[in-house]
């Protein structure tokens, strides 16, 4: 029987009792979306799933996404793309996803995000502690803590998104292997807009949706009251009391929903502390039409 034991926090549970190497039936996946929608944030523990099992897994929640910077995929299954610091033969074999500050995944999309599922396969641990942690602000409460006249003046407006932004403040981190975005990559990620609020199509409930990975402007006002606002909206939204911490552990399969969440990985692990997990990003397809 599945069961949920919620962490205690805004967001984060433990779903047990689910094996997620076999189909879900109609029930145990009401089951699982509910408990996602109610808490944002969702850990299976003690799984082990082919590549091609997360993916089905994965598919089962909406249309999946294959990354448009596609170096990193899992071969013969290009929606499963491959997390990690590990290199081979003097080649990394996953796209390192730690020290990203905070983002929301795809937002920078015409079709935006509805959940990540990833699959901790290697986790680091030092002092009998895991490494590599993944960070969330719950920006369904960092809206509803707005003043009414900001979200009053913010209602309706649109901010523009950008996948080059957080992809050239990557290749800065220190040790970065990743190249330029090519000519081809850009055109098919180019910058778009979605509203600065959004509403969740499963519990109806506002939240913020602008983050300091992708978001450029807001655009109906002028660029430095759009700046100001930004910052202040930045600095809002991952205040302490909005956040939760998952802690990995191998065999964890880790689901977030990217309408209600922003996240960020932790970089406290080292080159030699091996960190290998695979990911599927399930598009917001089931809920919303591509923007312009």
């Amino acid at each position: 029987m599945a069961k949920v034991i919620p962490s205690g926090h805004r967001l984060g549970a433990t779903v047990e009792g689910l094996d997620l190497s076999r189909p879900l039936s109609t029930q145990e996946f009401e089951f699982a979306l509910h408990a996602l929608a109610e808490h944002g944030v969702l850990r299976y523990p003690r799984q082990e799933l082919t590549a091609r099992q997360l993916r089905d897994f994965s598919a089962r929640w909406g249309e999946l996404e294959i990354n448009v910077a596609n170096t990193y995929q899992e071969p013969g299954i290009p929606e499963v793309m491959i997390l990690s610091n590990i290199v081979e033969n003097g080649k990394p074999i996953g796209l390192a996803d730690a020290g990203q500050s905070w983002h929301t995944d795809m937002s920078y999309s015409k079709t935006i995000a509805f959940c990540n599922v990833l699959y901790g396969i290697k986790i680091p641990h030092r002092g009998g502690e895991p490494l590599g942690n993944t960070e969330f602000c719950d920006q369904r409460a960092a809206y509803d803590e707005l003043s009414a006249d900001l979200r009053k003046e913010l209602e309706g407006k649109t901010v523009l998104h950008d996948f080059n932004k957080f992809w050239e403040m990557m290749r800065r981190e220190k040790g970065s292997a990743r190249p330029a975005l090519t000519a081809a990559q850009r055109k098919a990620k180019p910058p778009v807009s979605h509203p600065i609020f959004l509403t969740h199509p499963i519990t109806g409930r506002k939240a913020l949706y602008a983050n300091p990975g992708y978001s450029m402007r807001i655009n109906e006002l002028p660029q430095k009251e759009s700046d100001a606002i930004l910052e202040f909206l930045f600095e809002h939204q991952t205040q302490p009391q909005f956040r939760f911490a998952a802690r990995w552990q191998a065999g964890d399969v880790l689901m977030w929903d990217n309408l209600r969440t922003i996240h960020n990985a932790v970089a406290d692990y080292s080159a030699d502390e091996p960190r290998l997990i695979k990911r599927c990003q399930v598009m917001a397809t089931r809920f919303f039409q591509e923007r312009s």
